[in-house]
């Protein structure tokens, strides 16, 4: 029989008009049948029913009614915190099993690849803000293992701002807008954040990590994640060994500068989506390494610390990291709603071997993040939700409830029980246990350990491992913020703090400040301690030297050399950069060999700020006319203030020279492409103190 020929597809010049000239396409045999949600298929999906043509539209339009009626609700309440979010699929590859610690067999099998959901997220703004403030980023892990969902909540800063969850409401309304005037929005730089921080000493170890540029990353890709919290591991024979989870980009750390992060904020709102959209569109999967910090209840009670305060780490230089798999991000989400937004994660989904420990901040977790998924997703029946769905077989007893989507059989739902033989039953063997914990500690009560004392010893090594170019960009932003503070009391109160940190970042702030002299310094409740350096809470001189990941425009226009523009292309694309071609005009340019080059971007819409290196290459006649454009000189002049690298022809000198641009080390000609190429995989931190006044 010969096969049917396919529908031919009609275009929508092609498709009927209705009485008012509205389009009213038509299902043919490709297209399925526009139904309600009832499965009634729908006739015309462009007119309400009324009592004739101008009449009034009638209540026994049920296809309209479900309409509205649906849309008027598709909104769900947006999270408290991390409501600024971004989802993707990937999975998860152990390669060196911890069967000596854990039973939990996503740690003791090598080699399976186990599906995870990845959430990146800004902390203060609502899910409207932009993507690029300074701000803590969540980083929170769904594993669906063959033992249920663990469930790895993380940020990209292993520490926090409070020691115990009783202060988390107080924390979270005093970063989020002002109650009286509703802003600022996803912002730190105001009175009553800075004034909760000024009385809260503990704080002061997280203050110093959010305002170092790890909190101003350039791509989500080029993050760092950290459990936080001391968790346990617990083996076959029922030994605990705590374990402090970390994950590192393979791509290396990255961050902007702040000048840059604000432009980013005004260029575009959805950057970092946008970029790990891209990404993983073109098949150039980010990538993280799975570590592990391992430790002993000896080796926890000599340290100088308590592993129990989330406000402190174990430097690695400590207790260094093993590696023990990798994680691929590897699909974006077919729905944004359906999976991003619904997803649910809590810190208490653990599979049987991993357990808590008694982190007083991890075990107020263990009970809000439930509570909030029961009033953000409507009732207890969010686990049924495909994103949260655990992929392994599951059976339980619990029954109705809103939007119950299954429909459970049997009589039974309760146990012990013996009228369903096939009924679910706890296993002793295969069950979850926590760990038979014997502190010897004495009675319950409200309070706060001894050892968790020392605020400013941490904060202080911290500061004192940073190189000197991030101790200036720290003390600049605490200027920048502390500025916005219009409280002056408040502002004394934190730079008595950063007196007990370190008396030169202290006088560099309020120096900053114009404070006519230094506040008294605030009193430790224990002396500081003298910890040594951490080198790897640095990160520019942990910045991997590589253009993978990265990105790099070519300004072209008229006339441009071809020739110079496909080397460039091609040694840039050799080391695995992504080449976007920006034009004055968005259709591009004819090069000098007659050619048509497209464009991936406007010039006065595709600022600097977005790329990681820029090339231009102009007719002389063309950078003579762009050196008069504003659009052209900002270009130039937020490249080479944010210390990248610039390959710029000898026409484009001119635009150099109207933007007020001293070419260094930086700026390289476009004979040949390599010292470029060389010098784009990093930035050129000595040209900052030329350019801007830092603390």
């Amino acid at each position: 029989m010969a096969k049917k020929a396919p529908a031919e597809k009609k275009s929508p010049s092609q498709c009927p008009v209705g009485h008012g000239g509205e389009l009213q396409q038509q299902a043919e045999a490709s297209h399925p049948v526009l139904t309600t949600q009832q499965g009634i298929p729908v006739a015309d999906n462009q007119n309400s029913l009324k009592q004739g043509p101008k009449g009034p539209t009638l209540l026994e339009d049920f296809i309209l009614r479900e309409k509205i009626t649906h849309f008027d609700h598709e909104r769900i309440p947006e999270r408290i915190v991390h409501a600024r979010g971004t989802g993707v699929h990937g999975y998860f590859q152990l390669t060196d099993s911890l069967e000596q610690y854990t039973t939990a067999k996503v740690l003791t099998e090598t080699g399976k690849q186990v599906p995870v959901f990845v959430r990146f997220s800004t902390v203060a703004g609502g899910a409207g803000s932009v993507d690029t403030p300074r701000d803590v980023r969540g980083f929170a892990i769904k594993f669906y293992t063959e033992e249920g969902n663990w469930d790895l909540v993380g940020n990209n800063i292993p520490v926090f701002f409070i020691q115990d969850a009783m202060k988390f409401p107080d924390l979270v309304h005093a970063v989020k807008m002002e109650p009286d005037r509703g802003f600022p929005q996803a912002a730190t730089a105001h009175d009553t954040f800075w004034d909760f921080i000024s009385l809260m000493p503990e704080s002061m170890h997280m203050v110093m990590w959010i305002m170092s540029d790890r909190t101003i990353a350039r791509s989500l890709r080029m993050i760092e994640g950290f459990g936080v919290h001391s968790f346990r591991l617990v083996n076959a024979q029922g030994k605990s060994t705590f374990v402090k989870f970390h994950w590192r980009p393979e791509l290396g750390i990255q961050s902007t500068v702040w000048d840059e992060a604000l432009k980013l904020q005004a260029a575009d709102n959805d950057y970092h989506r946008r970029d790990l959209f891209e990404a993983i569109e073109a098949g150039d999967y980010p990538a993280w390494e799975l570590c592990v910090q391992l430790f002993s209840q000896e080796q926890a009670d000599a340290l100088p610390y308590d592993h129990l305060d989330p406000t402190k780490i174990i430097p690695e230089e400590e207790i260094p990291l093993r590696k023990i798999g990798r994680f691929v991000l590897d699909r974006w989400p077919d729905n944004f709603f359906a999976e991003t937004e619904q997803v649910a994660f809590c810190p208490a989904n653990l599979p049987p071997g991993i357990d808590f420990s008694n982190d007083p901040l991890l075990q107020g977790r263990l009970f809000s993040y439930l509570d909030t998924q029961l009033s953000r997703l409507g009732g207890p029946n969010f686990t049924q939700l495909p994103i949260n769905a655990p992929k392994c077989p599951f059976a339980h007893d619990q029954r109705d409830g809103h939007m119950q989507t299954q429909v459970p059989k049997g009589r039974v739902a309760y146990e012990p029980s013996s009228l369903q033989a096939d009924s679910p039953r706890a296993s002793a063997a295969r069950g979850f246990r926590h760990f038979a914990q014997d502190d010897g500690d004495g009675a319950k009560g409200r309070i706060r350990p001894e050892s968790f004392a020392d605020h400013y010893s941490q904060a202080r090594m911290f500061y004192a491992s940073q190189s000197a170019v991030e101790q200036a960009h720290i003390a600049s932003a605490l200027v920048f913020e502390l500025s916005k503070v219009q409280t002056p009391h408040v502002r004394l109160a934190v730079v008595g703090h950063l007196q007990v940190i370190d008396a030169d970042l202290a006088k560099r702030v309020a120096d900053g400040l114009g404070l006519p002299q230094l506040p008294p310094a605030a009193k430790p409740a224990v002396p500081p301690q003298k910890l040594p350096p951490s080198p790897a809470t640095r990160i520019i001189d942990r910045m991997k030297p590589t253009l993978q990941g990265r990105c790099v425009a070519i300004l072209v226009d008229e006339g441009s050399s071809a020739r110079h523009i496909a080397a460039f292309h091609k040694a840039l694309v050799a080391q695995k950069a992504s080449v976007k071609i920006i034009a004055p005009k968005i259709g591009g340019a004819t090069l000098d060999d007659g050619s048509h080059l497209p464009a991936d971007g406007q010039l006065a819409g595709s600022p600097s700020a977005q790329f990681d290196a820029v090339v231009s290459i102009l007719t002389p006649q063309r950078g003579e006319a762009l050196a008069r454009e504003a659009a052209a000189q900002d270009w130039f002049r937020d490249a080479f203030g944010h210390l990248k690298a610039i390959a710029a022809c000898k026409a484009t000198g001119h635009i150099l020279q109207t933007a007020g641009i001293t070419p260094d080390d930086g700026v390289f000609p476009i004979d040949t492409p390599k010292p470029f190429v060389e010098g784009a995989k990093k930035r050129f931190w000595d040209r900052e103190p030329t350019l801007r006044t830092l603390a």
